[in-house]
């Protein structure tokens, strides 16, 4: 497996081993021991699983104060995949990261928590897998409206709930997020 540091530290691309042939391919997901030796030492408690059509945008979702690490890849399709920094106080409070995930380059992105988290997708339709390191809960959770920190989605007029559409800034949740701690 290759991992590949990001601009914002703590957030990772890893690149699972893929074995092919003619008759298809195999790759582990994960395993622990090796994911904990490439800085990724979550105890995963929720796996959960989307399915959505092209144009459909999904996020920036986070948790606060019962906060949540995701990894995340796709298993058909391919979406962009964004996590925006919203720890107040972070060097790169604000800064996203933007990276495609689909079933051709099998890649995950590692999402710690402290990060809103969203994706577009561009095939006609994507399966979506997350590993969450805390559960669901819907009393902590925060939406951060898709085009409030200048993402460029590449699609100007995305699919999206009420809940997302009517997200909020930065600004506005600012007294909600969770705060930097410095490794």
């Amino acid at each position: 497996m290759n991992v590949i540091a990001t601009s914002i530290p703590g957030v990772l691309i890893v690149e699972p081993r893929v074995n092919g042939d003619a008759r298809g391919f195999f790759t582990e997901l994960y395993r622990e021991a090796r994911y904990a030796g490439a800085g990724i030492a979550a105890r995963f408690v929720q796996d959960n699983l989307s399915r959505s059509e092209r144009g459909v945008l999904r996020g920036l979702h986070l948790q606060n104060p019962n906060q949540q690490g995701k990894l995340v890849t796709v298993l058909r399709g391919a979406v962009l995949d964004v996590a925006v920094d919203v720890r107040r106080g972070s060097p790169t409070f604000g800064r996203h990261l933007a990276t495609e995930l689909s079933e051709e380059n099998r890649r995950q992105l590692w999402i710690p928590r402290g990060f809103a988290h969203g994706f577009l997708v561009r095939s006609d339709s994507a399966d979506f897998l997350y590993k969450c390191d805390a559960p669901y809960s819907a009393a902590d959770e925060l939406v951060l409206r898709w085009n409030a920190v200048g993402i460029d989605w590449g699609c100007d007029d995305p699919q999206l709930s009420a809940r997302d559409r009517n997200g909020s800034t930065l600004a506005e949740l600012a007294e909600r997020l969770p705060r930097y701690e410095a490794a």
